[in-house]
């Protein structure tokens, strides 16, 4: 990614890494991402806290440990960013995403 788009996939990663551990944890982006509209939470087939995780792993867990490292939160973005051809779009979408 570029500067700018580094930069404010920074922005979002450090918004959550509250602490400055270098990990943001399942509980530090549960409150900015509801599971609650999940076609299989709404049907029954899952609960809340499964389909969070089912999200985490998508998002970038690659170890299923609840946590997402930084490296794990750039590779994401770096797939994103890449489907994405303008710059501001992408900054828009991260900034609107994760309230910046």
């Amino acid at each position: 990614m570029n500067a700018q788009r580094q930069a404010v996939v920074d922005a979002a990663f450090e918004k959550f890494d509250s602490d400055g551990s270098g990990v943001v944890t399942a509980s530090d982006l549960k409150p900015c991402y509801s599971v609650a509209q999940h076609p299989k939470v709404m049907s029954g087939v899952i609960t809340e806290d499964e389909a969070f995780l089912e999200f985490l792993q998508n998002f970038g867990d690659k170890n299923n440990d609840g946590k997402i490292t930084k490296t794990e939160w750039n590779d994401y973005y770096a797939a994103v960013s890449s489907s994405i051809d303008n710059d501001d779009h992408f900054c828009n979408i991260m900034s609107n995403a994760w309230k910046l």
